[in-house]
């Protein structure tokens, strides 16, 4: 496997999106910090472990290669919130959207604002981000239950290129908090890790 260490082009570097709109963004606080452990541990990154936080509008955004965003609730994004999130993906950045529960039906309207002619589309299961490093044949793990609902991975791609992952009816981001927030099994929670690094290795080398 090629170590994502030879990836010069972009600072390793993750962040979480800090938005408008009153949702929980900070929510899941010890996620992040945990899966860029893991991944420094497991699939030869070099991740600054000191997770830093910048507002969809900031051009801090451009310094990421990989954004993380998460809630429960309300998400705004005014038009220069849009255009500056439109601007960074389509110039090689990466936007992972975790549901976090609630979520979705304000995510996908503030996704029209930043991509007006470009749906959410559900990700095939044989798509990369599936099998970058470990194998997912059904596609998006299942890490919490919420109303029983089979999880859902929607992308939008630009030119081809995955840019954004809004994962729904999973919660990836439960299973990376420590172990004691959510009391998932270790099983569980090694399951949403693997995911989460195979994001974050489709983010770094696409």
């Amino acid at each position: 496997m090629m170590s994502l260490t030879s990836n010069s082009v972009l600072a390793q570097d993750v962040a979480v999106l800090k938005y408008k709109g009153g949702g929980d963004w900070y929510s899941n606080p010890t996620a992040l910090p945990n899966l860029v452990k893991y991944c420094n541990d497991n699939i030869d990154t070099n991740i600054n472990e000191n997770i830093q936080t910048v507002e969809v509008g900031s051009t801090d955004i451009f310094q990421f290669p990989l954004l993380h965003m998460t809630g429960h609730g309300n998400v705004f994004f005014d038009d220069g919130d849009a255009e500056n999130l439109r601007k960074y993906l389509i110039s090689g950045g990466f936007l992972h959207i975790d549901d976090n529960y609630g979520m979705e039906p304000y995510i996908t309207k503030e996704l029209k604002k930043v991509f007006p002619n470009n749906e959410l589309k559900e990700i095939p299961k044989d798509h990369e981000i599936f099998n970058s490093v470990y194998t997912f044949t059904n596609g998006l793990p299942k890490i919490h239950e919420h109303d029983g609902k089979a999880s859902q991975a929607f992308g939008i791609f630009h030119e081809g290129r995955l840019v954004l992952l809004f994962t729904f009816e999973s919660d990836l981001g439960d299973g990376w908090e420590d172990q004691e927030v959510h009391n998932d099994p270790e099983d569980v929670r090694e399951k949403a890790l693997k995911m989460g690094a195979n994001i974050v290795k489709y983010a770094f080398e696409n």
